[in-house]
């Protein structure tokens, strides 16, 4: 359990903009977008992914880079940005990355897809023909070595005729309580084709799960959450009689966020709705979401009737990041769900970066949390940045 992050600050602390450090800045005709991060406990080591591109456009994506962040003398030290080559297909562009740590065997698997040469999303919705791949590579040492490339495409079988396109992700995958790896992902499903030329006339986003029981060794695919659905993240919350529940949060275009919850561990999702506390830009954004365990009680002289940490129904909260303006991409904000199991429970965001702002990705280390996201001044793809904050930022706001 959680101890010390129950303390409560004062409330000019709780407003306060955390410190935050660039990673990868656009500069030299390279543009970094979508961040993954991971912290690994084991190796007390964080490492943040992003894709390089020669453009900000989607079809001019090249490679996954990544820094590997360690504690060295009480500071947070970062090594320089290293590149991915090992997670490339000859003739294809990788995106998305999704990185999962497999506790028993301490891999890392690092999941995204290769994208054949500079075919964009619109093309591949509109003729019907998917040109993606899915693939992972992996790491034993805390990724300072990753290992060759894995195709994993074929797990789709058959299903993949009615698939215009599909992505993992992006940002992180999880591990359940059980063992089960979990990679988000999402598909534009062709519902209807034009017959006799085949070319598709209804073709509609849905998120869905890749999953694993046998620690990486064969994976497979999950039921298509049935509302429309995008980019999506995944987290375990666990209730009172220490049941799982896996919740899916998800990108949409109708103005909010999508939810569903699993009660098969990913293999079918229930009861999706919109969740009308998020909020989505008119196109929508990626979001992060995290699950953690309770906090202890405050002290018994430290309680009062106006303590933040009320009764909890379950034995994990959430954390979500995203951008808390309808209207634009801006203002990314931090959001916690004292309830994770009720539609309305999450609070008013607590803003971490105030200005131009996109993609994110969250992670739990030791008592603290860490944002990686997409900001900058006048653009949110000037930079990727890493902040840390502690979950008194976030209570009672």
């Amino acid at each position: 359990m959680i101890g010390s992050m129950a303390s409560i600050s004062h409330p000019e602390a709780q407003h306060a903009l955390p410190a935050r450090t660039a990673l990868f800045q656009q500069k030299d005709g390279k543009t970094y977008r979508i961040p993954a991060l991971i912290y690994i406990c084991d190796g007390q080591t964080f490492l943040a992914f992003a894709e390089e591109r020669s453009t900000p456009r989607d079809s001019d994506a090249k490679v996954l880079v990544m820094r590997r962040g360690s504690l060295q003398n009480g500071s947070l030290q970062w090594s320089p940005a290293q590149t991915l080559s090992s997670a490339r297909l000859p003739d294809h562009r990788t995106m998305n990355p999704c990185p999962v740590y497999e506790r028993k065997s301490k891999t890392i698997y690092l999941f995204f897809v290769c994208i054949l040469g500079s075919t964009t999303e619109y093309h591949q919705i509109a003729t019907g023909r998917n040109q993606a791949r899915l693939c992972y590579v992996t790491s034993t040492d805390y990724g300072q070595n990753w290992n060759k490339l894995t195709d994993l495409t074929n797990i789709v079988g058959d299903e993949i005729c009615n698939w215009a396109t599909f992505a993992v992700g992006p940002g992180h995958g999880i591990q359940m309580k059980s063992g089960r790896l979990i990679i988000p992902a999402y598909v534009y499903y062709i519902h209807c084709r034009c017959f006799p030329f085949n070319f598709p006339l209804i073709v509609r986003p849905h998120a869905l799960a890749f999953y694993s029981d046998d620690r990486g060794v064969t994976w497979q695919m999950g039921e298509k959450i049935p509302m429309k659905s995008c980019e999506c993240e995944m987290a375990e919350i666990i209730d009172h009689a220490d049941g799982s529940h896996l919740y899916c949060n998800a990108r949409s275009t109708c103005g909010h966020r999508v939810e569903a919850l699993s009660e098969s561990s990913g293999a079918a999702f229930g009861n999706p709705h919109v969740a009308q506390k998020l909020v989505e830009p008119h196109h929508g954004c990626q979001g992060s979401v995290l699950s953690f365990p309770v906090p202890e009680p405050l002290d018994e002289v430290e309680k009062s009737p106006n303590d933040c940490l009320t009764q909890s129904d379950t034995k994990t909260w959430l954390l979500y990041s995203h951008p808390t303006s309808k209207k634009k991409r801006k203002d990314l904000g931090v959001y916690l769900n004292k309830s994770p199991l009720k539609t309305s429970g999450w609070g008013q965001p607590w803003i971490i970066h105030k200005g131009p702002s996109g993609y994110s990705d969250l992670t739990q280390c030791e008592e603290r949390f860490a944002c990686l996201m997409e900001c900058g001044e006048k653009s949110e793809i000037e930079e990727i940045a890493f902040v840390e904050f502690k979950l008194s930022n976030l209570l009672c706001t």
